[in-house]
């Protein structure tokens, strides 16, 4: 055999040809090498939508290799001998293919760095960790911006990218957003109203071929007893059809997902959002040819402004900066619990076995298609756990294993800062709480809920809404402190002895499972 130069590691979520981990690659020095492993679906209990999608997307991208004419070294999770766990599967094979230095890009799960790190230097390799390109803002151009404050607000982070990479700026006026002003939320984020979202365009699927026919059948066999279903699979797992995806998405929703973000509507899991973050975290779009796209989509008249920067702010804005907010933070972010939640997790979180419309929708569509929206992750299923009391690395657990997006990254930040308030308002200026009335003003669940979203004790009363009250009174010392809390705090000293009692016994029969 002759001697191998370079062994380029390539992970799940690195899915791109055009990687700098492929910078000066030899065919005739250099190899591939690439792991489908048991771990990466059982360290947490990963369910079948996203075990599918990162396997699928492998293979597929193992054939794109090949047609590259790049050697490829690619052990499949059913394969004979395979040891389970990317560490012991790269220890194996760094023992028989001998390579003489090891190169990759920069992993998105800091367990997973470790990891192989770990492996390498106990194998007395070289290891070159290159940056990652396929983002607006390296780790360490985020660092600087971060240095030396007090919180990390993404509007600021925002704003400096929109400048720095000239996107959506005024040509007149160098420093100037188009349009006079950074966002449009006054003009978005409505609801459909009574009348429903109407005739929405058809979510752009993707019919499984052998490939990914061959996945779903060995998921469902290897892992018969994890969450999910996939009888809808119809994720993009290609790079032509993740473009296919986003053409799709700038031509027939984008016009109206700005008004449209927030809202949600029962029996409806697609409606004008993107459905391209799992395409993007698998690196098979590149972000800067989707802004462009939206970008574009607008100068030709085809999209108003509002919806192109609220698409723009999701991906330059807010995506770049969890991932700075990672990697800056890690790894003692992942223990953060400020408000010291303890409790567990509701089983149903699994199996969407509740009477809550609202959160019986986002788990039903989550566990059949691995997707919900950001409102629902948000202010739904989020919502719930924080206001329950969840301790936060039972919600992180929980997705990170259900959303066939989730890449650590992006989805630890997103869970533990923005939705659970566990790192005590790095990312957050304060906790999202609300009431069952945000979620009735926003769908039409409550409608056909058992449950009243104006009443916060009783037999009726909603669980959002007793939780949401519950949670004021049991952190009431430390929001006071909270400048934006501060009308929430009135609110709840308008409430007596008897009132506040009754909210704390009906929230505590909500905590034993006895109501939900």
């Amino acid at each position: 055999m002759a001697e191998l130069r370079t062994l380029v590691l390539v992970l799940g979520d690195q899915l791109d040809l055009e990687s700098s981990a492929f910078d000066g690659f030899d065919p005739a020095a250099d190899a591939v090498w690439m792991a489908e492993v048991a771990e990466e679906s059982t360290h947490v209990w990963s369910g079948k939508p996203r075990i599918a999608v990162f396997l699928a997307a492998m293979r597929h991208f193992a054939r794109a290799l090949q047609a590259a004419g790049r050697p490829l070294h690619y052990i499949r999770l059913d394969a004979p001998g395979n040891l389970g766990s990317l560490a012991a599967q790269l220890q194996a094979d760094i023992e028989r293919l001998r390579p003489a230095r090891l190169v990759m890009t920069a992993p998105g799960d800091w367990r997973v760095l470790q990891a192989l790190k770990a492996v390498v230097e106990a194998c007395s390799l070289p290891l070159e960790i290159r940056e990652d390109r396929h983002f607006y803002c390296s780790v360490r151009e985020f660092a600087a911006h971060a240095r030396g404050r007090k919180s990390l607000r993404m509007e600021y982070f925002y704003r400096e990218q929109r400048k720095r990479h000239r996107v959506l700026m005024d040509p007149q006026d160098e420093g100037a957003p188009l349009g006079g002003q950074w966002n449009f939320d006054a003009d978005n984020r409505e609801a459909f109203g009574a009348a429903g979202p109407g005739a929405v365009p058809p979510r752009r699927g993707f019919e499984p071929d052998a490939v990914t026919r061959e996945v779903i059948d060995l998921v469902n066999e290897r892992f018969p007893a994890h969450p999910g279903r996939l009888e809808s699979f119809a994720w993009p797992v290609t790079r032509a059809q993740a473009l296919q995806s986003l053409h799709d998405f700038i031509e027939h929703r984008l016009p109206l997902f700005g008004r449209y973000q927030d809202a949600m509507w029962p029996g409806d899991p697609w409606l004008y959002h993107s459905h391209l973050s799992a395409a993007l975290n698998l690196k098979l779009l590149k972000p800067r040819e989707v802004v462009a796209a939206a970008v574009a989509a607008h100068e030709a008249g085809r999209a108003p402004l509002a919806s192109v920067e609220g698409f723009v702010r999701q991906i330059l804005g807010w995506r770049e900066y969890v991932r700075g907010i990672y990697w800056t933070q890690m790894p003692g972010y992942l223990e953060r619990n400020t408000l010291a939640a303890e409790a567990d997790l509701p089983p149903w979180y699994w199996t969407g076995a509740t009477d809550m419309a609202c959160l019986h929708d986002a788990i039903e569509q989550t566990l059949a298609h691995g997707y919900a929206n950001h409102i629902q992750r948000l202010m739904v299923t989020g919502l719930f756990a924080l206001m329950l009391g969840v301790h936060p690395k039972q919600v992180h657990a929980w997705y990170l294993a259900v959303y066939v997006d989730a890449v650590e990254w992006v989805e630890l930040p997103n869970t533990l800062g923005m939705s659970q308030y566990a790192d005590g308002g790095l990312m957050g200026s304060k906790p999202y709480v609300a009431t069952g009335k945000y979620i009735e003003r926003m769908s039409p669940h409550c409608q056909g809920c058992r449950y009243d979203p104006a009443l916060r004790a009783g037999e009726r009363a909603c669980p959002f809404t007793t939780l949401y009250w519950d949670f004021l009174m049991r952190h009431e010392a430390t929001l006071a402190k909270n400048p934006r809390m501060a009308l929430q705090v009135k609110n709840l000293a308008r409430l007596d002895a008897k009132q506040r009692q009754a909210v704390a016994e009906r929230a505590a029969a909500v905590r034993r499972g006895e109501v939900g």
